[in-house]
């Protein structure tokens, strides 16, 4: 049992990152894109975009493989 939960929590962990890279994706220009489309549409904006989407998702995953794998240690 205690490896059926492991296999969930870390398929949860792995896709959780995609939803909340794909929320942060669609609300960035909300947030940082000024209502201008001349600036959201240049490359700068772009890497900004994609830069920041990654990092989001990256430190999503860390944390939830870190609690996925932190309890695996002991059995």
């Amino acid at each position: 049992m205690d490896n059926t939960l492991t296999i969930i929590f870390g398929i949860v962990a792995m896709l959780l990152p995609l939803v909340i890279g794909r929320l942060v994706w669609k609300r960035f220009d909300q947030y940082f894109g000024r209502n201008d489309e001349a600036y959201m549409d240049t490359l700068e904006y772009f890497l900004k975009k994609i830069g920041f989407t990654i990092l989001v998702a990256f430190i999503i995953l860390w944390i939830g493989i870190s609690l996925v794998f932190s309890g695996s240690a002991n059995s």
